[in-house]
Order: structure tokens, then sequence, then C-alpha cells
């Protein structure tokens, strides 16, 4: 292979992604200083980072949503799209990920975040998206480098492939041996590394390391395994070209080693993503683009500015992009960029065009939503990308403060939805309260952060209110009566109603079995709305469920009789039988399934149990190694903040999926205690 097949020319897109507080926006900035884009690297504690700069990120001292920034190297231009840490925000990688070239996983040599770590491979490997690990906290190291890789392999399908050693001076780390380059580096703090001789044990070292990469680049390469059989020293050019090709072909993952926050290890790394990342063309490959001569666009962030109005992120992955251009969406909508801005941290660097494989920011596309594929076409583009939610795991009822903020809250829970499709909202039909669901308590807590510093919406929150409903055990005839004399016109209705159980799960029946006109088919109607009212709140406080009630008999008036009165009484009827129905309290019961790191296993299982969850079973997590699924039926009541103890229980990897499974029935102490909490609630 020739210099063709690395340093692909133009403009490249590579995420930051990561385990949570592994450096990725520490590591953008040391990017953004060595290369210049900016005088010194900020801090994300001081809050002065270009990641990380919303006003909740600012406050949390955390990733909350993505960050795109650009810069350039050695002539090309590269957008970081830093991403969220915290399995809470991962949203805002997975839609971002189809859209970059290759991906810089940042990680440290810390077991605890193994099991995150592997999600994050997993995800870039189903993708097909080439990736680098870049070892950082090198400084703060306390393994060999062979433990770390080997505790660190578990996590990737693919080999780890060391491009990098380190140098040691006693316990701490000086500089480090490029494999590939064979040249040695001394660490220079927030300075380009120093060549340094390479000699003694190191040299030793070097050529051991050397061989081990050569070994693991060999299996996918004859004649490097011939070379190595013959002992032949391979040509320099000719390994540089197996790492890229293995790199873009997903057979090998490279780990680079650094210290983020020393700025240490940035620039090889910044050679590595020049001269072995692909470019857009191959990106859009992966993607399936063919032969377009139209501008293609894929819309991989959405955000609603506080003056600024929508932006759309999106890289350019074919053609030319020009402001004023109409676009056409995937899923048929269509609109006219007012604006293309440049990324670069903040988004106020206009510009006339956008070239393939730039990301830019285009301004007032107000039909276009994160996931779409747009085209300067006449015809919308096919979808070249779906990016699903993973399911919500916690909710809570909001509602605005102020009450004349209602109809502005709905606006900007829309919106806030828009930017971030895992944060959706519901209707209670039974409370008409609005429940938020997310991904956590700290998702939760930003979106009700942004309503009030984006928005201007202060809102209060409470848990939400569980299914609770009632049924009854035993049949009873009872009689509706609803007489009243006020003068002219009175009112009367007269009913005998038979209301008798159903089986669980098999709803309400109304029926009649009127002879002789005792009741005129003309009032029938009413009566079962009547029902249907009485069975809204039960003796215990709670909607009524599986319940047969009959309509056996009664009597009218020819002038006094009327739909009303005829509700009337037959919701009278219903209120008076029920409470002689032995009325039962009934929860709703969920399965939950749990997916956690085995040796988390044995911690769910008594989560479960601690929280009335009747466990169905567990087995192997299907293609997972080191992972279990856990099934297990569960009240809603007690599923409520179950994701945070799960996280707590699994470094923050473990997360699970529910669906509402029958009622059940409640009785004794616990029955009590709901039942009076609900009235004293009302």
């Amino acid at each position: 292979m020739g210099q063709d097949v690395r340093s692909p020319r133009g403009p490249r897109c590579i995420a930051l992604v990561g385990p949570f507080q592994s450096g990725k926006t520490t590591l953008l900035e040391a990017i953004m200083a060595r290369t210049g884009a900016i005088k010194s690297a900020g801090s994300v504690d001081a809050g002065t980072s270009v990641g990380d700069a919303s006003p909740e990120a600012r406050q949390h001292k955390m990733g909350v949503g993505l960050t795109a920034a650009t810069t350039h190297f050695m002539g090309d231009s590269y957008t970081f799209i830093d991403c969220p840490g915290s399995v809470e925000f991962a949203h805002d990688m997975r839609a971002a990920l189809p859209a970059v070239d290759a991906a810089v996983v940042v990680c440290e040599a810390d077991e605890k975040k193994l099991p995150q770590l592997q999600i994050i491979l997993r995800e870039l490997e189903e993708l097909g998206i080439p990736r680098f690990l870049f070892l950082n906290k090198i400084d703060r190291a306390n393994k060999r480098i062979r433990e770390t890789l080997a505790t660190l392999q578990p996590a990737s399908r693919v080999p780890l492939v060391l491009r990098q050693i380190p140098i040691w001076n006693g316990d701490l780390i000086e500089g480090f041996v490029d494999l590939a380059l064979e040249r040695a580096f001394v660490y220079r703090e927030h300075k380009p590394s120093e060549v340094m001789a390479l000699e003694g044990g190191d040299l030793d070292r070097e050529k051991e390391a050397r061989f081990s990469m050569l070994e693991k680049l060999a299996d996918h390469d004859d004649a490097l395994m011939e070379q190595l059989l013959e002992d032949i020293q391979p040509p320099r050019d000719a390994v540089f070209d197996d790492l890229a090709r293995e790199l873009r072909e997903g057979l090998i993952c490279p780990v680079l080693l650094g210290a983020a926050s020393r700025e240490n290890g940035v620039l090889r790394l910044m050679k590595a993503l020049r001269h072995e990342a692909p470019g857009v063309a191959e990106t859009a490959k992966r993607l399936g683009v063919s032969g377009t001569k139209d501008a293609l666009a894929y819309v991989f962030k959405t955000l609603h500015l506080q003056h600024g109005g929508k932006l759309s992120l999106a890289r350019v992955l074919a053609g030319r992009l020009d402001d004023g251009a109409t676009l056409q969406s995937s899923a048929g909508e269509s609109g006219r960029v007012s604006g293309i801005l440049a990324v670069s941290g903040g988004h106020d660097s206009k510009r006339p065009s956008a070239e393939a494989g730039e990301a830019v920011a285009l301004g007032k596309l107000d039909a276009i939503k994160t996931g779409d594929t747009l085209s300067s076409g006449k015809t919308a583009p096919t979808s070249l990308v779906t990016v699903e939610p993973v399911a919500p795991v916690l909710s809570i009822s909001i509602a605005a403060t102020d009450r004349k903020d209602d109809v502005k809250l709905g606006q900007a829970l829309l919106r806030l939805n828009e930017e971030d499709a895992s944060l959706s909202m519901v209707q209670n039909p039974q409370t008409h309260d609005t429940v938020l669901w997310g991904q956590g308590e700290m998702h939760l807590r930003v979106a009700q952060e942004r309503l009030k510093d984006r928005f201007g919406i202060s809102v209060k929150s409470h848990p939400p209110v569980i299914g609770y409903q009632e049924t009854i055990r035993k049949a009873v005839t009872q009689r509706g009566r609803h007489k009243k004399q006020s003068g002219g016109h009175g009112q009367f209705g007269d009913v005998v109603l038979e209301v008798k159980p159903k089986p669980r799960g098999t709803g309400f029946e109304f029926h009649e079995k009127v002879v002789g006109g005792a009741v005129p088919r003309n009032y029938i109607g009413a009566v079962e709305e009547g029902v249907v009212d009485a069975m809204a709140r039960g003796p215990l406080g709670f909607p009524v469920i599986d319940v047969d009630v009959t309509l056996m008999d009664g009597s009218y008036h020819s002038v006094d009789s009327s739909d009303l009165a005829f509700r009337t009484a037959a919701r009278a009827g219903v209120n008076e039988a029920l409470p002689q129905c032995q009325p039962v309290l009934l929860e709703p019961i969920h399965l939950v399934e749990i997916v956690c790191p085995t040796e988390a296993t044995a911690k769910i299982n008594a989560i479960l149990s601690a929280r009335r969850g009747q466990i169905l079973g567990f087995d192997t997590r299907e293609g997972w190694s080191g992972w279990d699924c856990v099934r297990a039926t569960m009240p809603e009541a007690e599923i409520g903040d179950l994701i945070v103890e799960l996280r707590s229980a699994t470094a923050g990897a473990g997360s699970f999926t529910r669906q509402f499974d029958r009622m059940a029935e409640v009785t004794g102490r616990a029955a009590d205690q709901i039942i009076a909490a609900h009235r004293d609630a009302a």
C-alpha cells in the first residue's frame, strides 16, 4: 500500500467518547491548545473549558450534552465531538456516532469502569466505526502497561494493540516509545515531547513490544507473517499501512498513551489520526452513500438557543452545502438554510458554504430533527441512520410553579425533546399530571434546570402517582333512585342494578335485562353513563376494574324522567353497591429485565427481593462476555427509583426495561397504608 492509503485529505470528524470522568473534555482542551485553536487549555473544574460550556455542565462539572469544536493540524481541519460519559446522557453520543470518521475512546486503568468501557466499545463495534483507545492519566499509573492491557482487553471484541510503551524512571513515567516509529520521546509538561536516545533496557523492551504488535498485525497480513517467520524486519511504511488498514477495517483497536491534563501524548494522537483515521469518503461509503451530486448531510444534534433560535448540527457527507439552499429531509420535510455557522465550541462564525467532511451548524431549519438525512436535491433522500432512544427508566410529575406558564411549559418540553429524544413527556389520563421521563436523576434535574435557565419556567415536581385500582369479590343487587321536586318538572330515575366481579384483566361490561319497558330504551344509554361515572372512583378511592353491571329493572315517570335523572340514579346505585361487594385494592405489576455485569448479579438479586420482586430467572446476556440478564416481576410502586440503586450496584453500567404485566391484589397493612396515603393526598 502507498501513501494514498493513509493521510486522506480534507476535513475529518472525530468523536471523543469514554466512561464518565475519564478525561474527554480535558483531552479536547489539550488538543485545542496544542493545535493553536485556543491560547491555553481551560479547566472543567474552573469552568473555563471549551467543552462542557453550558450553565448546567458548569454547575455540575460534568458533560450533560455533546460539544463540537473545530481546529486545524498540519493543514487539515478536524472537528472533535466531545460526548458525555454519563450513561444518562448517552443518547447524544448515539446520535453523533454515525457522522464521525473515527472515535478516540478515552479511558484509564480503572477496573471499576470496565463495564462502561465495554458498553461504549460495543456501540462502536456494531456501527463499524474505527477506534483508537487513548489510555489517559498515564502519569498516575501504578500498574505495568501489560497488566493494564490485560485488564482492558475483555471490554473489546478485537485485539487492543499497543502503539506505545511507557518509559519508567523509578515509579514515574517520564516518556514513551512509539513502536511503529521506533523512536523514544520524553514528556515535557504543556510542551511537545522531545526525542530521546533509546538504549539499554528500554531498547530491549521496545523490541519485544514491537514484535508483539507486529504479530497481531500479521494475523491479517500473510506477507508480514512470512517476514516475521523468516526474521526479516518489515519496512516501516508497510507497518504504518497495516496499522491504517486494520484500524479502518475494524480488525484492531490501537492503544496510545497520554496525560491530557499535562498535554502529554496529544501530538502523537493527532498524528495517528492524521495518517490512519479514514476521511469522509469512507464514512459516506459506510453509511451507504453512493453516486450523489447533491449536497448530502446528516443532522447529529439539535439545539434551541435562548436568543439564537434553532440550530441543527450537521456533518456534510457529500457535495457542497450553500447558505440559503433548500433542503429535503428523509422524513419528507423541507426547509431553507438561514445561516451556516462554524462549529468551534460556540456558534458565532458565519460562512457562505460547507464542503464535504465539514461539521457545521445550520440555522432555522424548524421542521428538521436529529437523525434526519438532508439533501439539496428535489426529492427526499433515503434515511442513512435510524437512532432509537433507549427506554426511559425514571420519571417525575412536573407542573409550572406559576399557572400562567402552563402553555409555555408544554412548548418548552417539546423543544427539550427535540434536543434529546431520550427525554419524553406523557399526560397521566387519571390525574392530568405531566409526567417527565428520562434516563436518571441527573438527566431529569438538568431538564428542569434548562427549563428555568433557558425558557424562564420554574417547575415543581413530585413522584408520579402509582396506577392503583380496585375491584370487587362479591356480587350485589342494589336499587338506585333519584327523585327531586322543585316546582314545575321534577327529576325521577329508578334503576335496579346487579353488580358482580369479573375475572382479572377482562375489563368492564354493561348489560341490560329490562322487561316490559320498566326503563324506556332511550334512557338505557344514560344508565350506562352513570355506571361508568361511578366506576371512576370506588370506595377505596381508586378506579374500579373487572366488574360486570347489569340493569335488571327500574321505573320511570312520564313527565319527570330524563337522561340526567337516570344517569344520576345509576351512579348512586353503583356507589351504594360497591362497598357491599368486598372491594379489594389492586396494584400494577411489571415484568422487569435487568442487564448487569456478572459480578453484580448477587447484589441485583438482593435489591429485587428487598423491593418485593419475584425473580423469574437469570441467564448470561447473549453476545456479552461477563454480563447477566435477570428477569423478575415487581410492583410499579417499587420500580420508581430502582435505577438509582441499580447503577450504584453496577458502577453506572446496569440498566433495565419494564413492561406492564398484570394487576395484583394488595391486602393487609400494605393496603391500609396505600389507601390512607391516597386519602391524605386527596
